[in-house]
């Protein structure tokens, strides 16, 4: 595991100011499984054009929503061909007569999904990119687009918390998991972490409780009476993020507060979630959905609230709030390798593309 200890600005100028004669990419011309149709190729690069950006990456992570797209089970899925990635930073190289905002130089993220970040360079129109400062971490920069600002909206859009009260979430040793605990520290909101059973439980709760978790619990140990016993400790939450489904989301309804709210945002499990009629009737729970590639397409046109959150992410991480998930980096030329660490069971390491 590579620890990243300089900030994008530097990294930036310490690279040649030549682009590489032949930009490439990871291509795709057929849904499949990763490993079998992602090709590392040539990619022709667009004219500039009056509103034209065009970038040189410089990291792209690989996300479960990015492995979906490619299998062709995502809600978003690009023409053919394609270039996989939809997170990742880049540096300006040039832009286009009628742009304004940025500069050659400045750092970019995406603003929407869809665009194949997992390639050198590329050419984006300027309403596809938010600035970002240029003193942020390398590996919190190219992670910052999709977890953190998941983890931010979930916080913030559904229940009114304050410092003291408690979430509950699973998946909490997944990117947005690790967000939400660090973020919710900085609140002053309590969490409850469930993870799945497994050798290094110990190490991994360790870990978590190093970002502020306040309870990191098992699957199993969700479903046992002793709960109540944490609940003399913690108050029960008001708000449950669920990226699981099935019984693991049965199980978190469960221990809410009268009129908790839970948020499924993803559905590892691959099974419905089941809800107890009991949990309906006499707690009246509200179960909500949320999409990060929604809620940016419906704030597209308010490059300030986008920019805002950014903003009070960025403001996090240069408080020591909010630190980039475990990383992984991989050299391009080297996707198998990282497509392989990405989906296999119990890697916490987030896999990092290095252009």
């Amino acid at each position: 595991m590579v620890a990243m200890r300089f900030l994008v600005g530097g990294f930036c100028r310490a690279m040649s100011a030549t682009v590489q004669a032949r930009p490439r990419g990871l291509v795709y011309e057929k849904h499949g499984e990763p490993d079998r149709v992602l090709q590392l190729k040539d990619v022709s690069l667009p004219e500039l054009g009056a509103s034209g950006v065009h970038v040189r990456m410089l990291a792209a992570p690989i996300n479960p929503s990015d492995i979906n797209m490619i299998q062709g089970s995502y809600a978003v899925l690009p023409d053919f061909p394609a270039v996989g990635g939809n997170e990742g930073v880049g540096e300006v190289v040039q832009v286009g007569s009628n742009v304004t905002s940025l500069k050659p130089g400045d750092l970019v993220i995406p603003a929407d999904a869809g665009l194949g970040t997992w390639r050198t360079e590329a050419v984006f129109e300027v309403e596809k990119l938010l600035k970002i400062p240029p003193d942020i971490p390398l590996m919190s920069a190219a992670t910052l687009g999709v977890n953190p600002c998941t983890a931010l909206r979930m916080l913030s859009d559904f229940v009114t918390l304050k410092p003291g009260d408690s979430v509950i979430q699973n998946a909490a040793n997944s990117g947005a998991g690790q967000a939400v605990i660090q973020i919710a520290a900085a609140k002053g909101i309590k969490t409850i972490n469930v993870v799945r059973d497994r050798p290094n439980f110990q190490e991994l709760s360790d870990r978590l409780k190093s970002l502020g978790a306040d309870c990191v619990i098992t699957e199993e140990a969700l479903r046992k009476p002793e709960m109540k016993d944490l609940f003399q400790k913690i108050p029960k939450p008001l708000l449950a993020l669920d990226a699981v489904g099935g019984k693991n989301a049965t199980e978190m309804l469960r221990h809410l507060q009268h009129k908790g709210t839970m948020v499924t945002y993803g559905g590892m499990s691959k099974q419905p979630v089941m809800i107890p009629v009991s949990v309906l009737i006499f707690k009246d729970v509200r179960l909500r959905g949320f999409w990060m590639t929604q809620w940016k397409k419906d704030n597209a046109q308010n490059k300030e609230k986008l920019s805002g959150m950014i903003a009070d992410l960025c403001a996090l991480i240069r408080k020591g709030q909010l630190a980039a998930p475990a990383c992984q980096e991989v050299p391009l030329p080297d996707y198998q390798i990282a497509l392989k660490a990405a989906t296999t069971p119990y890697v916490t390491a987030k896999q990092v593309l290095r252009m």
